[in-house]
């Protein structure tokens, strides 16, 4: 399942915000998701910006971009049009309120939030789909956000708060530890929220056992914002999404080796054959000198070369006449 994080790059844009949630599907996205920011229940107008945006006040941005509960009804409506299903992050009680009024049934926590113990109480009474982000907690940490949200389904996501993330942070071997930690007394499954630039991160990821992929979507990494600059352009996401696709069908797909259909025909093909590298009189005694490996239609296979020494000819053959059973005695 792929999540194309729109985020905050609609830049307050119920239009841009309609036209993403679109493209997405085209894509082939299964989730779109935002983020519910209420400025004045988050931050204070003094909170220390990220160091990759600085052009605008946090508190006056998310007031800014900040849609309305009749525009997230248009947003929710315009997915379920698009058939693709809605997600969205909270980072305060009353976001969590909003959406829950709004009838969603998929919420993130995102990385800031998971030592937000208020906030985790708070969304464990409800029945929903919790995703769980990890990006900037240690075990510990996970494991009480965990043992807070045992009883709600789960997708826990193994993620690097780092944008772009670098190569060695990476971290996609935390996936399948991940799995031997929580699989078992946890109705969990597991994901990756991809900040890398392109997608070897996220076909490892899953060769590690995620099954649920997020990445930043953008029309434009020159667009406004705190996200564009560093989210994935509509085109590369549709490949993202694709090549994802091709590669779970690989993964899940295992091949035994002595049993594939496919190689038999190219064997007739390739592999050499057994012939006579020159013209034998009938009653010879056949020599390994007298033997080459070519390919050819018809004959023995070259692997049982060994089976032929010391055979006689039951008749005359001529150079490159293929060694078969009809001419041995």
């Amino acid at each position: 399942m792929v999540i194309a994080e729109i985020g905050s790059v609609h830049d307050g844009s119920l239009g841009n915000a309609k036209n993403l949630i679109s493209c997405a599907k085209k894509c082939g996205a299964s989730y779109v998701k935002f983020q519910m920011h209420i400025a004045s229940e988050e931050t204070t107008r003094s909170a220390i910006s990220p160091s990759y945006f600085k052009d605008e006040n946090r508190f006056d941005y998310f007031f800014r971009t900040s849609f309305k509960l009749s525009e997230w009804k248009e947003l929710i409506k315009h997915s379920k049009k698009n058939n693709i299903k809605f997600m969205c992050s909270v980072f305060s009680i009353k976001a969590i309120m909003n959406l829950i009024k709004l009838g969603v049934k998929n919420i993130k926590i995102p990385s800031g939030e998971v030592t937000n113990i208020p906030l985790l109480n708070y969304i464990s009474k409800f029945k929903v789909n919790i995703f769980l982000s990890t990006g900037m907690s240690d075990w510990s940490e996970i494991n009480s956000a965990m043992k807070i949200l045992k009883k709600r389904n789960l997708i826990l996501m193994q993620c690097t708060s780092e944008y772009p993330c670098k190569i060695r942070n990476v971290g996609v071997n935390i996936i399948s530890e991940m799995i031997e930690k929580y699989s078992k007394n946890y109705n969990c499954e597991f994901g990756f929220s991809d900040h890398t630039e392109g997608n070897v991160a996220a076909i490892l990821a899953l060769s590690n056992g995620a099954t649920y992929f997020e990445k930043h979507i953008t029309f434009s990494r020159k667009m406004y914002g705190s996200d564009a600059k560093y989210a994935t352009e509509l085109d590369e996401f549709k490949t993202y999404c694709e090549n994802l696709s091709t590669a779970k069908k690989i993964i899940s797909s295992p091949v035994n080796k002595d049993s594939l259909e496919s190689y038999k025909k190219m064997k007739e093909i390739f592999e050499k054959k057994i012939v006579f590298k020159k013209s034998l009189k009938k009653n010879k005694i056949i020599k390994y000198a007298d033997l080459e490996f070519k390919k050819s239609k018809k004959g023995i296979r070259s692997k049982n070369f060994a089976d032929i020494i010391g055979k006689k000819l039951s008749r005359d053959v001529k150079k490159d006449d293929p060694v078969t059973k009809s001419v041995l005695c």
